[in-house]
């Protein structure tokens, strides 16, 4: 059973770190959510750690300063972990390539010195990787299939940089490098991922935290917070600590009715992602 609550705080003194998601729980990807920065403070404030785990396909050291023009304060966390720098091992491992890839410009940090080859001939490429869809506003994962089915062919690795299916910006949802990871999955090409729920993030994320505690935290005190059924909870449950579903992101639809979370939609949406969570809630508060 998954109880529901109102506010981190009537949990808090369970857990002495947040493994917290970024976009759909403390941001929508315009502004700040204000009741989850507080939370987060108030957490910090207690003793807790908060260590920021996104699935965003960038390294670690833009986002500071993305969270402060969001309106995130750095009192709000200890530590960021992200996909980007999870992917980046990944990568690093099959330099020089060449590598064909996928996503916009504005990405460049997650390539940056890896002496990685890029080619824009598929049938030149070592491997394919994406960090998001070129144009992720007009495109859809299916404009992919032809450069996908020939990638197929040659038996060729796409590394994923973002395993997110969709993501909320504002009140739209987005395509992200997930969905064509997963056209590419459904013709029978092998995929490479390493953001959540996957374990490399998890690894990054325990040893951000032992840094920051000075000592390793025993799981069965780490509370995972998130939007994703199918990454963040999902993510939580393979790792082995609790997690806290919240219906501000990608599901909100799914799971509130009136504003209120319903039960009955939470427990239909972490079945069908085949997923388990201790505590949901309307929002992280």
């Amino acid at each position: 059973m998954t109880d529901i609550i109102s506010s981190l705080d009537a949990i808090a003194d369970r857990y002495d770190a947040l493994l917290c998601d970024l976009w759909g729980v403390v941001h929508n990807g315009r502004r700040a959510f204000p009741a989850a920065v507080t939370a987060l403070q108030r957490f910090r404030a207690r003793g807790g750690i908060v260590v920021l785990i996104s699935n965003v396909p960038k390294p670690r050291d833009p986002i500071p300063g993305q969270l402060d023009a969001l309106g995130v304060p750095r009192d709000a966390w200890d530590e960021i972990v992200t996909s980007g720098d999870a992917i980046r091992v990944e990568l690093a491992r099959r330099a020089p390539g060449p590598m064909y890839r996928i996503g916009p410009d504005d990405d460049s940090e997650l390539w940056a010195g890896l002496g990685l080859a890029e080619t824009r001939d598929p049938a030149a490429a070592a491997f394919l990787a994406i960090s998001g869809l070129d144009d992720p506003l007009r495109e859809t994962p299916q404009d992919y299939g032809p450069l996908l089915d020939a990638a197929r062919a040659r038996d060729l690795e796409l590394l994923c940089a973002n395993p997110d299916i969709v993501v909320r910006v504002g009140e739209r949802l987005v395509w992200c490098a997930g969905a064509v990871a997963a056209e590419y999955e459904a013709r029978g090409g092998r995929v490479v991922m390493a953001g959540k729920p996957h374990p490399p993030i998890y690894a990054l994320a325990e040893t951000a935290l032992a840094a920051v505690a000075g000592r390793s935290i025993d799981r069965s005190r780490i509370l995972a917070v998130g939007d994703g059924a199918g990454t963040d909870v999902k993510g939580a449950n393979g790792h082995g600590v609790d997690a806290l579903f919240v219906a501000t992101g990608i599901h909100g639809e799914a799971v509130l009715k009136d504003g209120l979370l319903d039960p009955a939609g939470v427990a239909a949406t972490l079945a069908k992602a085949g997923a388990t969570a201790r505590y949901a809630a309307a929002a992280l508060a």
